[in-house]
């Protein structure tokens, strides 16, 4: 059977906005949805992640057949106003499961960790227990942006965080590798930064102009080891033995094909891996959401 995606996980958002800095055609059109499904479960993809933040993500996933698939979704931020955190996070899931026509998520994520130390946060963790007890929820867990947030959960069965050529921060610290030895799926996002990594000099998007310097050491190294830049991002991702899934998101059928292709490149044991010294520090470039506008 041919699986060269059964360590990537499929990133929905831009099913239901026009994400990413280098996105060029906006918000998926649900017939090319339904192309990037098939392929994906074609080529032995098995895990979709979504988010209630995500527009219409949920909404048009749910006009699919999603029993050939383990979904992972996340809670929005906490409202200040909200004082019942345990009743919000069940209404919350429970309108992801009507969206999405699934009796049950194979993860629920908090995509503000920062939740658990207001007022209301121990409320929130037993409210994410009890989905859990419940059988609404199989894993919970945190999508965090820098590694030290997982210590505001300690029953984390799953956690998403950045990790890519740029951002080593989550093997540099050891706590991708603890928490897989603590038994927790560790599932890595940003393996293209948005795309940027993907980009050439030409292309380079005008609002990481004051990095570019960053840029021309990854080009460098691209071109005098002959590799490709997709290849190189997938290998560094799939590289630690600590990573469960490789969050990647995709605009057209295309680009999923063309990631299938390059994940068995990646694989195969003869990829250059990307050396520690293209690693960037940053922080306002290694977040996306600290770009400039």
């Amino acid at each position: 059977m041919n699986v060269p995606l059964a360590r990537i996980a499929l990133g929905t958002v831009q099913f239901g906005l026009p994400y990413g800095v280098t996105n060029a055609t906006g918000q998926v059109p649900e017939r090319e949805v339904e192309r990037i499904l098939d392929l994906f479960a074609t080529h032995g993809g098995d895990t979709l992640d979504t988010a209630i933040a995500y527009g219409d993500s949920e909404r048009v996933l749910g006009r699919f057949d999603l029993s050939r698939f383990r979904v992972i979704s996340k809670l929005p931020p906490l409202p200040e106003e909200e004082r019942d955190a345990a009743g919000w996070a069940h209404r919350m899931v429970e309108g992801s499961l009507e969206r999405l026509g699934i009796e049950r998520l194979h993860g629920l994520l908090l995509h503000r960790s920062a939740d658990l130390l207001g007022p209301t946060g121990a409320a929130l963790h037993e409210g994410l227990l009890a989905l859990r007890k419940a059988g609404l929820v199989e894993k919970i867990g945190l999508s965090i942006y820098k590694p030290e947030e997982v210590e505001r959960l300690d029953d984390r069965d799953l956690i998403q965080a950045p990790f890519n050529i740029f951002d080593r921060r989550l093997a540099e610290t050891g706590w991708g590798a603890r928490l897989r030895e603590e038994g927790a799926d560790v599932h890595v996002r940003s393996a293209f930064l948005q795309g940027a990594l993907l980009a050439t000099p030409d292309t380079l998007p005008g609002q990481l102009a004051p990095w570019r310097h960053i840029w021309q050491r990854w080009w460098d190294w691209l071109d005098k080891t002959g590799s490709s830049a997709l290849v190189a991002c997938l290998a560094h991702a799939l590289a630690p033995t600590w990573v469960g899934r490789v969050v990647v998101g995709v605009e057209s059928a295309a680009q999923l094909e063309q990631i299938a292709e390059a994940a068995v490149c990646a694989l195969s044991g003869a990829v250059s891996l990307p050396p520690l010294e293209l690693a960037a520090f940053d922080r306002r470039l290694i977040n996306p959401s600290l770009w400039p506008s």
